[in-house]
């Protein structure tokens, strides 16, 4: 295969790759970042501590990011056909790919919440701030960093699931490698759809690792 004939296709696969971690990323924020601050309040010594809730969410949040990607791929392919119709496509992918980073992200955004000094909470709270006060006012603002950095890690993990997703239908780079590139042993192929996965990954430890710096200065200069 020539690289004219490769250029569109690999233009479609990042395209639909883009998408995919997109998409996820977005739901997997909306669904990690509450949930990894819900660990740290209601642990012992939370603000809303609950050994109860603490333990329940703890035990889905392991069990989630325990089991292997690929699997719980073909397991949520019925959950997957309720909720957008379909289990092949990008589209579908989401689903899978949310799942499967929503848990990895909830524990990086508990790291990053716990790092906060907690004379800074016990300050909001002597002038009055409630539970979401401090939260939104303290935790979150001085954790950004390190959940701008967590982030990162969890897009570029997002891309390395969205590969493995295209073994079965998602499409994206990892489909087109696989039917382009290893069931039509064009090698070249392959190869080009490696050096896009690493650029795309590059880019995105770029991005993530000028953010971390800006939001850092930002912080030592307030």
């Amino acid at each position: 295969m020539t690289w004219p004939e490769m250029q569109p296709i690999l233009l479609q696969g990042t395209v639909d790759t883009l998408y995919m971690v997109g998409w996820s990323t977005l739901v997997t924020v909306l669904g990690g970042l509450p949930l990894g601050v819900l660990l740290v309040l209601t642990d012992r010594g939370g603000l809303l501590a609950n050994k109860a809730v603490n333990k329940a969410v703890g035990i889905v949040v392991n069990v989630g990011r325990s089991l292997p990607f690929i699997i719980l791929v073909v397991a949520l392919i019925p959950f997957t056909r309720l909720v957008v119709g379909t289990s092949i496509g990008p589209t579908a992918a989401v689903v899978p790919l949310s799942i499967g980073a929503i848990p990895f992200f909830a524990r990086l955004v508990e790291t990053a919440v716990r790092e906060v000094d907690h004379g800074l909470v016990e300050a909001v709270l002597s002038m009055g701030g409630g539970t979401g006060t401090v939260v939104f006012k303290a935790l979150l603002p001085q954790a950004l960093p390190s959940l701008v950095a967590g982030l990162t890690t969890t897009v570029i993990t997002l891309v390395s699931y969205s590969a493995m997703a295209g073994a079965v239908g998602a499409e994206g780079l990892g489909s087109k490698a696989i039917t382009y590139g290893y069931q039509r042993f064009e090698t070249g192929f392959m190869l080009a759809t490696v050096v896009v996965l690493l650029a795309l990954v590059t880019a995105v430890q770029l991005l993530g690792d000028g953010a971390v710096r800006l939001l850092s200065r930002r912080e030592r200069t307030t």
